[in-house]
């Protein structure tokens, strides 16, 4: 199949500007990346209208089938999601998640500490950020609920607390990638004074928009700190308006308790126990496996690099839904229920599943229009030194955005800003670096066509743009803020010079949101803990 190259061309940008456009203007999440698809589509074939359809065909095709085989990754991502549909179901209907919220009613006392008990699941679930959002939002969404905590606002703490944290995380599927990453940056240049564990450790508070994106999470819990729009969603749901009922209900699992359910804590905790156990296992073993297939001795981080992170979520979710199925057998819950709310669960993951398989044809397009190869090219000029940590990050948020992925972006621009470090200055490769990856957090947190927004979206009952349209005044906030500090850190050369003018800004920030709402009663009203 002939495509026409856009790699030179500034059209290359139009298909994912189209979706994004679309997406905000009409709010129809579908309806927008299949216009970004098929534009895409037509301008690669030169609006023939065959090839266009069998170009189509061959690309949806290989979502499920790639290069003769099984697309692993895809498709197990498809069943855990399924199987988590059907696990969150069995919770219901046993009444595990019931007692789960009946007992954080008791210890979480007002909004903010069901919030906080939100915010701390992360250190659970820190694994992988599709994990995190799907499991934690099922599990603390009717704890939230319960308290009325707007579904954007869940959707808002789940996406902030999952990228962020995985980025900054050496055990997890996203540090294990960017070690691996980063190794190979070191060796193409010589530096062997410093092993890639130690270098990602050295970045991790060089990554400006994932460190004040937590702490922003922080704020937005401790001081309730609406911004935006988020304000209208938090002042409906103090109204029992929990989402935007105009739009119809969002995709998500809200399934009913039946009134003779008997499940307790235990019928929750020891099924997400052995979820978060099991698929950490699985991780390690798979990664194992590949390092005693190449002959190299076991490690962990290198068992993480090597890891099949689909495989493993797949067994994690059969082996919670064996205990949880058990589990039910002791409660004496009859199989003619559960095989009723099976069927539902699975099928509350179907309009998730559909946006996230068109999310992932948009991606395909995207690649082939290379569209960040283009973006990429932009930063090959001759540009000043002191410059180029902004500009790296600003191409890798321009990029994550337009992608809806962070990790191609790692993938084109670590090893290009390791180049252009290495061409001018050697001792800006690990802050360039670590612009690359908080450019592509922001990116990938900020992009209606981002798989990410999408999950964390269905894993809180929330419609999908408005998740992205709420959370982007406080990603947008963070980002600002991390690009003074890389303009910092280019004119100064000192890494926490950049942390301090990001903090500073940080801090400013949040006063002056503070401050208009108290002097603001209805911004007051809106926001207050009641």
């Amino acid at each position: 199949m002939n495509l026409v190259p856009f790699a030179d061309s500034a059209w290359s940008v139009l298909p994912p500007l189209l979706a994004v456009l679309l997406a905000v203007v009409t709010r129809q999440v579908l309806l927008s990346l299949g216009a970004g698809i098929v534009a895409g589509a037509l301008m690669l074939n030169q609006f023939s209208l065959s090839q266009t359809l069998n170009y189509l065909y061959q690309k949806i095709v290989a979502i499920f089938w790639s290069g003769g085989a099984l697309n692993h990754d895809n498709v197990n991502m498809l069943i855990f999601m399924l199987l988590l549909g059907a696990l969150i179901s069995l919770m219901s209907v046993s009444g595990a998640t019931q007692a789960f919220a009946d007992w954080a009613a008791v210890r979480c006392k007002d909004r903010r500490s069901a919030k906080s008990l939100t915010g701390l699941m992360v250190f659970i679930f820190f694994i992988d950020d599709f994990f995190h959002s799907l499991s934690v939002g099922a599990i603390c969404r009717p704890v939230t609920d319960r308290f009325q905590i707007s579904r954007a606002k869940l959707a808002y703490l789940l996406d902030s607390t999952a990228a962020p944290v995985c980025v900054l995380m050496p055990i997890s599927s996203w540090g294990a990638y960017i070690i691996a990453l980063v190794g190979g940056i070191l060796a193409a240049h010589q530096l062997t004074d410093q092993s890639p564990i130690a270098a990602f450790v050295e970045m991790m508070p060089m990554n400006l928009y994932a460190v004040f994106t937590l702490l922003m999470v922080i704020c937005v819990i401790a001081f309730q700190l609406d911004i935006g729009p988020m304000r209208k969603h938090e002042a409906r749901a103090q109204q029992g308006q929990l989402w935007d009922h105009s739009k119809g209900r969002p995709p998500g699992l809200d399934l009913e308790t039946p009134e003779t359910a008997q499940g307790g804590m235990i019928d929750m905790v020891l099924p997400i126990l052995t979820l978060t156990a099991a698929t950490v296992f699985f991780m390690v073993q798979s990664g194992a496996d590949v390092l005693s297939v190449k002959g190299q001795a076991f490690s962990l981080i290198g068992a993480f690099e090597n890891t099949n992170v689909g495989l493993s979520l797949v067994y994690g979710a059969i082996c919670s839904l064996v205990v949880s199925m058990g589990l039910a057998l002791r409660l004496k819950l009859s199989a003619k229920i559960w095989l009723k709310a099976a069927p539902q669960g699975i099928s509350a993951m179907m309009p998730a599943i559909i946006i996230l398989l068109f999310a992932w044809t948009i991606g395909t397009v995207v690649r082939d229009m290379q569209t960040g190869v283009y973006l990429a090219s932009l930063s090959q000029g001759s540009l000043p030194v002191e410059l180029l940590p902004a500009v790296v990050f600003l191409l890798s948020c321009v990029m994550a955005f337009a992608t809806g992925t962070s990790w191609g972006t790692f993938g084109i621009m670590l090893p290009l800003a390791g180049d252009i470090a290495a061409a001018s200055d050697i001792t800006m490769l690990l802050p360039m670096l670590s612009a690359v990856l908080a450019g592509a957090v922001f990116g990938d947190h900020s992009s209606p066509i981002s798989s990410t927004s999408i999950l964390s979206a269905t894993g809180a009952g929330c419609h999908h743009m408005d998740h992205v349209l709420t959370q982007l005044p406080y990603a947008g906030s963070v980002a600002f803020g991390a690009l003074l500090g890389y303009l910092v850190m280019g004119f100064t050369h000192s890494s926490w010079l950049g942390v301090a003018a990001s903090s500073v800004w940080f801090v400013a920030f949040c006063l002056f949101a503070l401050r208009r709402r108290q002097s603001n009663p209805e911004l007051s009203l809106a926001s207050s803990e009641a």
